[in-house]
């Protein structure tokens, strides 16, 4: 199955690479590439891909806009089904970051990424899961740690003792393999948990659940 990628960034050179890096496989196909958010934004519209690789600092239409009207869109234009977002950038976590991930972006990378990082989190992404840069994701939780919640006592009550087991690890930002290891179970059986417990609180990912804990107070720092 071949992975269609678009690509939005203002940087010629940085493009050029990416794509170098796309075209070395197989199963990877970029289908277009601009250099501001509303190309960004027309070009997933006319030309359907299953990714698109996001700068968030470009001129005129931000990244974070051009998420956000990708997907979410108004009432004069269709959400492009099965599409996901992977936001690329030189900075950890900014404001800008933190505003796409709760827009829907499925992965959070930087440009300093090695290339077989990036094409093995493009494969993830495509099967389904999120992606999210380890130091990333440790500043995403200090960011919702720091937040007043209230917490919600009925909002894991579908949850067997098992899954919410599993789900603090997950909101902790431990990865499929850590918890396998922390809890003695396999790899299968972890990811057989984790699809459980995404069906039933509704999230399409681990960065949203990691979210929904948070806003919940379901976890503490």
């Amino acid at each position: 199955m071949t992975i269609r990628v678009g690509l939005a960034d203002d940087q010629p050179l940085f493009r050029a690479g990416i794509r170098m890096i796309l075209d070395s496989q197989d199963d990877f196909e970029v289908a277009w590439e601009v250099s501001d958010g509303a190309e960004a934004i027309a070009s997933a519209r006319e030309k359907p891909v299953d990714i698109v690789l996001m700068d968030l600092e470009m001129p005129g239409t931000s990244g974070i806009e051009a998420t956000t009207a990708i997907l979410h869109p108004d009432s004069d234009h269709d959400q492009v089904p099965g599409l996901r977002i992977v936001v690329l950038t030189t900075f950890e976590l900014t404001d800008q970051t933190f505003k796409a991930i709760q827009a829907g972006a499925s992965g959070f990378l930087l440009k300093s990424a090695d290339p077989e990082f990036l094409l093995a989190s493009l494969r993830t992404i495509h099967a389904g899961s999120a992606v999210v840069a380890p130091s990333v994701m440790t500043g995403l939780v200090e960011r919702f740690a720091r937040k007043t919640t209230t917490i919600d006592t009925d909002a894991l009550a579908d949850l067997t003792a098992r899954e919410r087991e599993i789900f603090a690890l997950l909101a902790s930002g431990l990865s499929n393999n850590e918890i396998a290891a922390d809890r003695q179970l396999s790899d299968a059986t972890v990811k057989s948990h984790v699809s459980r417990i995404l069906g039933k609180l509704e999230l399409r990912d681990r960065v949203q659940l990691v979210i929904y804990a948070y806003e919940n107070g379901l976890v503490a720092p």
